[in-house]
């Protein structure tokens, strides 16, 4: 049997980290005042419930607490038995469970994770016959490669992250010298957005101070990291050459934004501000783009961040960077669901929208969209519109900022694509789901001429 577990000094050390008061850290917990300052003075053991709690809202701190692989069960568990297919359980149950049989629940997390992996495999075949895609093509093959690798690259992200603590991110110029390269303003109108030579880098002279700083840490990771960028490259599967190429500039990107945004100074600060991407953005000097897309990749194992998904759409509703570390999955060919809010973000720039969704699985997700415009320079080009959006599991709506805004009680009922929701109700389907038949009554119309069987 389970010796009792008192973790006083875990509990109140993570409250402070967190920034919460006790009253605070109990309304999240679920838990009374009086009831969490006992557990803080160790007057009582660490209970299902309460490992059930921490499990939801702070699991890469219950790692330190319980160990790394019973918190993983834990959580993981959760996520199988939150799958609508099964009966819900308490989630004291769900705790006890994976307490006292771990056996029978890694059994239960590795069918979950079969079951999904078995819905996936379906619905990639059926996008793909129903858009009639062949073989991937490079930049979709790389997107995948990063998909799979949960968008958290150790080798660079540690890399990025000592390259930091050496060196002073408000001197990249400087950086830049060490490795002998030289900087040059590109005035001309037609000059693209950076141009390395081999001996200079010319940045464009329009672009805003994050971008430029951006590009400068590009090429100091592009030369800095080449040997560990060159040898993942090599580890990959990726069989084209475009596709390597394009592997080898994503990396570099990534290992830009871990030099500009380190994992553990970010982490931290973004729980300390609830992932505030404006106060995150100012605090690092980056854009509000490349705040979200490093919120999306902190998925150290043993120091996870929330676990967020993130994407850009543009204004024909592609989605041109997507990411997801929660059970949310993207279309990979047509468009996103119409409902969500992302949507409506790319026609109204500069001002942030939240929901509070529902995917026909039964998750909720908070997630919040702005409307980006990048100027063109002239007038006889077109600005670039687009949108952000990055959003979480409703469960870890108490620390997303941007959950405060919204009900959570009344989600708005979103799907993946029209050719993958099974939503027979919604009045706002552009095609027929392609795993269900369709009933055509010429006398009766509703907005759509089919009822979905």
């Amino acid at each position: 049997m389970k010796s009792r577990l008192y973790v006083g000094a875990q509990l109140r050390t993570l409250r402070q980290s967190a920034g919460l008061n006790q009253r605070a850290m109990a309304a999240r917990l679920g838990l009374s005042v009086s009831y969490l300052s006992q557990l803080e003075a160790d007057e009582r053991p660490l209970t299902a419930a309460v490992t059930a709690a921490l499990a939801r809202h702070f699991p890469a701190a219950l790692a330190d607490i319980e160990g790394e692989a019973p918190a993983r069960r834990l959580v993981a568990l959760g996520h199988a038995l939150a799958d609508p297919a099964v009966a819900p359980l308490p989630p004291e149950e769900i705790a006890r469970l994976a307490e006292e049989r771990p056996a029978l629940a890694d059994r239960l997390i590795a069918l979950h994770a079969a079951k999904r992996a078995a819905e996936d495999r379906v619905a990639l075949a059926e996008e793909a016959l129903t858009a009639g895609v062949g073989a991937r093509l490079p930049w979709e093959a790389v997107r995948d490669w990063f998909h799979e690798a949960g968008n958290y690259i150790d080798p660079l992200d540690r890399a990025a992250e000592n390259w930091a603590q050496a060196h002073d991110p408000a001197a990249l110029d400087a950086a830049l010298a060490v490795h002998g390269i030289a900087l040059s303003t590109d005035a001309r109108e037609e000059a693209p957005l950076a141009r390395f030579d081999g001996a200079t880098l010319h940045l464009n002279a329009a672009l805003p101070a994050e971008s430029r700083r951006f590009l400068i840490a590009n090429r100091i990771a592009a030369l800095a990291f080449a040997a560990p960028i060159a040898a993942i490259v090599a580890g990959s599967a990726l069989v084209q050459p475009e596709a390597r190429r394009l592997l080898a500039i994503g990396l570099a990107n990534y290992a830009a934004g871990a030099m500009l945004m380190p994992y553990a100074a970010f982490r931290d600060t973004a729980r300390v501000v609830r992932h505030d991407i404006d106060r995150l953005s100012r605090r690092f000097g980056t854009s509000f783009e490349q705040a979200c897309h490093r919120l999306s990749t902190l998925q150290r194992p043993g120091a996870e961040g929330i676990p967020f998904y993130f994407c850009r759409i543009d204004m024909a509703g592609n989605i041109t960077k997507r990411h997801s570390a929660t059970r949310l999955q993207f279309a990979r060919f047509g468009g996103a669901c119409p409902l969500w809010h992302v949507h409506e973000a790319v026609a109204i720039p500069d001002r942030i929208l939240v929901q509070h969704a529902e995917t026909p699985d039964g998750v909720r997700y908070v997630s919040m969209a702005k409307g980006l415009v990048k100027p063109s320079g002239r007038f006889a080009r077109a600005p670039r519109r687009y949108a952000v959006a990055l959003g979480c599991e409703a469960a870890h709506a108490a620390d997303f900022v941007y959950a405060d805004a919204v009900d959570l009680r009344s989600p708005t009922p979103i799907g993946i694509s029209c050719r993958l929701c099974p939503r027979a109700d919604c009045d706002q389907r552009a095609f027929p789901p392609t795993d269900r038949a369709i009933a055509v009554d010429g006398d009766v119309r509703g907005v759509v001429p089919y009822r979905v069987m």
